[in-house]
């Protein structure tokens, strides 16, 4: 899964780098050398909040959100540098790829943002990612497509809200789709149900999504996400 080197390559201007956010004179990369090994060097590895609610899959997270991935993450959703979802999806991909571990179908669910989210993002940004952690999946050798069979419904931005009231917003945040069945049966295996995200902190998002899609007969195997928070301790 490799080549996030060349993808980033590909990006130029504006010249402050994406994951420090130091403005270098003639940079001409979205992010910058020392940030691109940093990236590199990430390894995806089993994350799971405490306490975790109930419902959440396992899930695989490339690393914390810190660092050059926070910055990049910031710049790709709140900043407008939507040149990001190329090498930030080809990441996604490779925790999709440790969280499976072995080339089968996959059914990839992005966790949709709501439509005024959508909005002031020009396009949900998840969805991006999607799809270009999918098209890096299949030149891989794996048979990827993304599935949209859940809707966002109005709800806080989370980041306005504590622990409690992301759990409450979580509740009512999600209704499935008409997107019919799984794939699979008589045409050949189920493919396995990934959840896809991009950060992970209390977990409450994951497990309301995972939640309807078990409802309808899309029970997630794993969620895969590029950040996970740390809780901080008060001393």
């Amino acid at each position: 899964m490799g080549g996030l080197w060349a993808d980033l390559a590909d990006l130029v201007l504006p010249a402050d780098c994406a994951g420090c956010r130091e403005r270098r004179p003639g940079l001409r990369h979205g992010v910058c050398p020392a940030c691109v090994t940093a990236l590199s060097q990430l390894r995806p590895r089993a994350v799971r909040p405490t306490p975790a609610p109930p419902g959440l899959p396992s899930c695989v997270a490339l690393g914390s959100y810190a660092g050059p991935l926070r910055e990049a993450l910031l710049a790709y959703k709140e900043h407008g540098r939507h040149g990001l979802a190329r090498p930030l999806g080809a990441l996604l991909a490779e925790v999709v790829a440790a969280a499976v571990g072995e080339p089968r179908p996959l059914a990839l669910v992005p966790v949709p943002d709501t439509a005024a989210a959508a909005r002031s993002r020009y396009g949900d940004h998840l969805d991006r990612l999607a799809r270009h952690c999918a098209a890096r999946l299949n030149r891989g050798g794996w048979a990827a497509r993304v599935h949209r069979p859940l809707r966002a419904m109005p709800r806080p931005d989370s980041v306005t809200l504590d622990s409690a009231g992301r759990a409450a917003a979580a509740e009512a945040a999600f209704q499935p789709r008409s997107a019919g069945p799984l794939p699979g049966g008589a045409a050949g295996p189920a493919p396995v149900v990934v959840l896809l995200d991009d950060i992970v902190t209390t977990g409450v998002t994951l497990a309301a999504a995972s939640g309807v899609l078990s409802a309808t007969g899309w029970a997630p195997t794993v969620a895969a996400v590029l950040a996970a928070t740390e809780k901080r301790h008060q001393s």
